[in-house]
């Protein structure tokens, strides 16, 4: 049995408080609490997942493309460090793209096109100075398909790619600018960079303490003067047991904390605290080992595995903060498709699909899952686990778990599942995203097998990949539509991943905090947040 540790809280907020270096409390400093065990690196590609993003990537950088808060729909991009993007007529793997002119990085140097270039060597080029060994596959793992960029001129940037990729401008909101000039300024290391960052966002990383803490200031001078902030400084803490977050919010040592566990959340809306509950695209799943070495190769232990678990029931135990999950996207979306197996809580369905495929009550399937003890978009997954081993039992499944750190997790959904950073797993429980239409490319395509992309389970279908490289291929959004939904339907009824929740993105605050208008994104705008 899996420990609960980390999942309850007493109304009095008992647990083990941290000594929080850093600010006090001021009228425009707001203090979070993020679930990451581990700051996230700040020299501006972030680990620790949408959570290091969401924090220590865009507050403080810009990206080439950058994305627009919408609060009532799934948030769309907009123009960033480029401010227009065109597809060659000529040439359908050609991008001509556009550099934002009079941008200052935090250090007062100025952007341009060879800066952008210099940024983008950093992450393709292995044989550049500032090549970034352990932090351009971050970026790769997503924006796989760059194949060549060049400055054509002093305001114009060239990309071109390995394949025809019309949802490229979504990917590039993943590479943001970090300045050339500052780097060499540190003794050309981005270790030293990570002390001192500079990039040209609305907030100035100005105090980072390894392991405790970053602190943000506004930036006076951000080019887009509708999104300078009203708070002067962003502090994020790591603080990654949940109690330990909810504590610290009771106490007024932080002013907002990401995921309170869920049966915390009534006496916090009773102390007078904000809860925020609201839908982005997130899907909480098991990406499964779809190779020869697993129990999921075969189709219908993967279909039964979705049929054993009581999403509605597990919902109830997060006290409302997640909704069933039926495939990666919810029934609702355009995309879902109209595939033929609808995924409820049906224990004898999964009994009988198991059944055929050979197993029974004196040969139980027997798996091991790698999950995480928190981590970006993980809600609790000690105490979700923990139920769910109990439904895999009911049917005759015995399901162990590798329980790891988040950090170990984001490299092994990167690797090969016969990779010693895989652990030998048959799947592993990650918190994964529909941020943009490429997505399913990313996570279903034979061209996305790990290490290239998250194909991590090296699910192959030929039909679904035809499918999403037409999708990607085309630049008419109908028919970009109708290949996506056929895609869908046939990832749901093959069942690569078992689908479990979509997270409603709950977060604590303390009624202090104002203007925050939660976008429909695993990423957020703090620059319209202020104290009361």
């Amino acid at each position: 049995m899996l420990s609960r540790r980390g999942f309850l809280t007493t109304a009095a907020g008992t647990a083990m408080m941290p000594s929080l270096p850093g600010l006090a409390a001021s009228p425009q400093i707001l203090r979070v609490g993020m679930t990451a065990s581990d700051l996230p690196t700040t020299h501006g590609i972030p680990n620790n997942g949408g959570e290091g993003f969401r924090f220590l990537g865009y507050p403080a950088y810009d990206s080439i493309v950058n994305w627009d808060f919408a609060h009532d729909k799934l948030t769309n991009i907009a123009p960033g460090l480029f401010t227009s993007w065109r597809i060659d007529e000529g040439n359908p793997l050609r991008w001509i793209c556009e550099v934002r002119q009079g941008v200052k990085f935090h250090d007062g140097s100025e952007v341009t096109a060879d800066a952008i270039i210099w940024n983008f060597r950093r992450i393709y080029d292995d044989k550049s100075p500032q090549y970034d060994a352990p932090a351009a596959p971050i970026v790769r793992a997503t924006v796989s398909m760059i194949d060549t960029f060049e400055k054509a001129d002093d305001k114009t940037v060239v990309l071109t790619t390995k394949y025809p990729f019309s949802f490229l401008p979504y990917l590039l909101t993943r590479i943001l600018i970090a300045s050339p000039a500052q780097w060499e300024a540190v003794g050309k290391s981005w270790a030293e960079f990570a002390k001192k960052p500079s990039g040209t966002g609305p907030f100035k990383i100005t105090k980072v303490v390894q392991g405790q803490y970053a602190e943000m200031t506004r930036n006076e001078g951000y080019w887009d003067a509708k999104r300078i902030p009203k708070l002067e400084k962003l502090v994020v803490y790591p603080m990654p047991e949940a109690t330990t977050r909810v504590a610290a919010l009771r106490s007024g040592q932080v002013d907002w904390i990401e995921v309170p566990p869920p049966d915390s959340i009534p006496s916090l809306k009773q102390a007078g605290l904000q809860i925020s509950l609201w839908p982005y695209p997130h899907t909480y799943p098991y990406a499964l080992n779809c190779t020869d070495s697993s129990p999921f190769k075969d189709v219908r232990v993967r279909q039964a595995l979705n049929y054993a678990v009581d999403r509605e029931g597990m919902c109830k135990m997060l006290n409302g903060i997640a909704k069933p999950a039926a495939g990666l996207y919810p029934p609702d979306d355009p995309l879902f498709g109209k595939p033929k197996n609808k995924y409820t809580y049906d224990p004898e369905k999964a009994k009988a699909l198991l059944k055929e495929a050979g197993y029974g009550p004196g040969k139980p399937v027997k798996a091991k899952i790698m999950i995480s003890t928190s981590g970006s978009g993980q809600m609790l997954p000690i105490p979700m686990n923990e139920f769910m081993q109990q439904n895999f039992k009911a049917v005759g499944m015995d399901i162990d778990f590798d329980v790891v750190e988040w950090g170990t997790m984001l490299v092994a959904i990167r690797s090969d599942p016969k990779a010693p950073q895989s652990h030998g797993v048959d799947g592993i429980n990650i918190s994964l995203s529909f941020t943009d239409p490429s997505s399913m490319f990313r996570y279903y395509a034979k061209d996305s097998f790990s290490p290239t992309n998250y194909n991590w389970g090296h699910w192959d279908n030929a039909e679904a990949t035809d499918l999403l490289r037409r999708a990607q291929a085309t630049f008419n959004a109908q028919e970009q539509t109708e290949l996506l939904a056929k895609a869908h339907a046939i990832v749901v009824d093959e069942a690569p991943w078992l689908f479990i929740v979509h997270d409603l993105n709950p977060r604590a605050m303390s009624k202090k905090v104002t203007g925050f208008n939660p976008a429909q994104s695993w990423y957020q705008d703090f620059t319209q947040i202020s104290m009361s």
